[in-house]
């Protein structure tokens, strides 16, 4: 019998050694942003709404947003080079 994986490695030492590409993760920047999205026009329905996390919450938001406005500058090739 093996012995557990040591501080929860394990079953995903393979998915550590996977290639991300930049289209793989702008897809996983896009669908954070969208998840982010989501989350914050759910904490509006609420009348009481915790201000300091929605504050939290967009700036993380337009951090992605930024975040994937620069992946897809990289991913477009330099017409003038």
């Amino acid at each position: 019998m093996t012995e557990p994986p040591e501080n929860g490695v394990g079953n995903n030492a393979e998915a550590a050694n996977e290639v991300v590409t930049p289209a793989m993760r702008l897809l996983e920047l896009q669908s954070r942003h969208r998840a982010l999205d989501s989350k914050i026009t759910e904490l509006y329905d609420y009348p009481y709404q915790n201000q300091i996390l929605l504050q939290r919450l967009k700036k993380e938001k337009l951090r992605l947003k930024d975040a994937i406005e620069r992946l897809k500058d990289e991913m477009i090739p330099d017409l003038n080079a």
